[in-house]
């Protein structure tokens, strides 16, 4: 039997579920157990002897938060991140990430010019910007940086969705959000060589053709079962296991 895709009111629910009084898991918590499985995703598409020099662009969510964990553990698998967070999260948690991170000397950048100059002296991009709840309009300053992303011919790997993608139908058009004149722009987006879904793969990317990498090694056997997930096995003590691409499961 197949893995599910799943829709974003199915991967809401799943999150619920996960850190409500009968799941008991802890939003620190699944933020670490993500970050560490896009680390590793990483590290298994591209090692730190080819591409050690990582760009981890972070959003201001969930995903940045992911974002935050999987540079922590790419110091440690011998990477040189550095972050882009052109704006953080408030909570508490945001912050200690990043507190985190600045405590391993990780370069932490805030610029939209220094991030388009720091790609210039990158291997990999790791995509941490938007989750599955994104919706446009696109905002500042994540216009130029998908823009700046999308023109770049290095390699990208996404965390969960492609950030700029519909959780439900995948690659569509972009635009950024109306000016003083009423008008909006278009965005292009791009499709990257990597994809780590995160707990299930969501609808959107059905079709994705890259390397397809599931993370989520935590996910209760009951839960999986309710939602009929069809979850793979992962093997060993790896936090990813490598899903068929659109091209493979076609051939």
């Amino acid at each position: 039997m197949s893995i599910r895709y799943i829709s974003q009111k199915i991967a809401q629910q799943i999150d619920e579920e996960l850190m409500s009084s009968s799941g008991a898991f802890s939003l620190d918590q699944l933020m670490e157990l993500a970050g560490l499985s896009c680390a590793q995703a990483l590290y298994k598409s591209y090692p730190s002897a080819t591409h050690k020099k990582v760009m981890v662009a972070c959003g201001p969510g969930n995903q940045g938060g992911d974002g935050l964990v999987a540079a922590r553990h790419l110091h440690h698998f011998s990477y040189k991140p550095t972050i882009y967070l052109p704006k953080p999260g408030s909570k508490d948690i945001y912050q200690s990430l990043l507190k985190q991170c600045e405590n391993l000397n990780i370069p932490v950048i805030k610029d939209v010019e220094e991030f388009n100059n720091g790609l210039k002296d990158t291997d990999v991009i790791l995509d941490a910007i938007f989750g599955f709840s994104f919706h446009p309009p696109l905002r500042a300053p994540f216009d130029k940086v998908l823009n700046a992303i999308t023109a770049t011919s290095i390699p990208i790997v996404s965390v969960d969705i492609p950030s700029g993608w519909s959780v439900t139908d995948g690659l569509q058009p972009l635009y950024t959000e109306k000016d003083e004149q009423g008008n909006s722009q278009s965005i292009k987006t791009f499709e990257p060589e990597v994809l780590v879904s995160l707990t299930a793969p969501k609808e959107g990317v059905k079709n994705f053709k890259g390397k397809h990498w599931l993370g989520g090694r935590f996910v209760p056997n009951e839960l999986a079962k309710k939602f009929e997930l069809n979850l793979p096995e992962y093997q060993g003590v790896d936090q990813v296991v490598e899903l068929p691409s659109a091209l493979t499961s076609k051939q």
